[in-house]
């Protein structure tokens, strides 16, 4: 992993912290081949939808949530065709998969936190 990536994903980590979801910050942020920010995204309802005690009901809120890859890819604000896009704490999902390959995003990076095989 080179500095830009340590850098980006540091940012992403940041942007997760915007989140109002009580149990799980996520955040992405998109990047162009010259390390512009195009966007940034985190995790949480949808605009003009109040934070509220749904945000305690992990049912409710997962039928809710726009993921931060979503976000991001949805207000970015140039092409993110051949771009990169940082998330943290981990992978996109598969949904969110789907609609970054759509976009034509070229690269994620991401921090994977494993926890050290027992020998």
């Amino acid at each position: 992993m080179n500095k830009w990536d340590k850098n980006f994903l540091q940012l992403a980590k940041t942007v997760s912290k915007f989140s109002k979801d009580p149990s799980t910050k996520v955040g992405a942020v998109i990047v162009d081949d010259d390390n512009r920010v195009i966007s940034i995204g985190y995790n949480g309802f949808p605009k003009g939808i109040k934070d509220d005690n749904r945000l305690d009901n992990r049912e409710v809120k997962y039928e809710m949530v726009v993921h931060a890859e979503a976000n991001a890819l949805l207000f970015a604000n140039a092409p993110v065709k051949d771009c990169t896009i940082y998330t943290w704490p981990f992978q996109p999902c598969s949904r969110c998969a789907s609609l970054i390959i759509q976009a034509g995003i070229r690269r994620v990076v991401s921090f994977e936190n494993k926890e050290p095989e027992m020998v």
